[in-house]
C-alpha cells in the first residue's frame, strides 16, 4: 500500500469542497470518516475516494464529508459516522467498498440505517 503524501490530503480536500456543500446549516447530512493512522492503514483512503466518487456521480450537494482522527476502534477500521439531521448518528466499521455502496446507497440516499455494518447508533453521552 502507498504511503499517503501531502499531495493526496490537497487532492482530496479538493474533491470535497467540489462535492460538498459546505455552507453551514445547508447540508442534510455530514459523513465523518475516520483517517488516524489505524484507520488509513486499514484502508479509509479508499473509503473516501469511493465515497466522493459516489456523491459526485449521483450528483449529490446537501452532504457534508469531513475526516477526524483515530475514534477508539482501531480493530474495527476503516470507519466512518453519519449524522442525518433529525436521527441518531451511526457508526458504521469494518468497510470495504462494496459495504460503503451498500451503506452510501441505502442511508445516504433512502435513508435506511443498514444495521448489519452499523457498530453504534445514536450519541455518547458524558455525565
Amino acid at each position: 500500500m502507498k504511503k499517503l503524501k501531502i499531495g493526496d490530503l490537497e487532492k482530496i480536500r479538493e474533491k470535497v469542497r467540489k462535492t460538498s456543500n459546505l455552507r453551514k446549516g445547508q447540508a442534510r447530512a455530514n459523513i465523518t470518516v475516520h483517517m488516524g493512522t489505524c484507520g488509513i492503514a486499514a484502508g479509509a483512503r479508499d473509503i473516501m475516494s469511493m465515497l466522493l466518487e459516489e456523491i459526485e456521480r449521483n450528483k449529490i450537494d446537501d452532504v457534508l464529508v469531513t475526516t477526524s482522527g483515530c475514534a477508539g476502534f482501531c480493530s474495527k477500521e476503516p470507519m466512518i459516522t453519519i449524522e442525518i439531521k433529525g436521527e441518531p448518528p451511526v457508526k458504521y466499521g469494518d468497510l470495504t467498498k462494496d459495504r460503503m455502496k451498500k451503506i452510501f446507497a441505502e442511508h445516504i440516499i433512502k435513508g435506511n440505517i443498514v444495521e448489519k455494518f452499523a457498530l453504534a447508533i445514536g450519541s455518547e453521552h458524558t455525565y
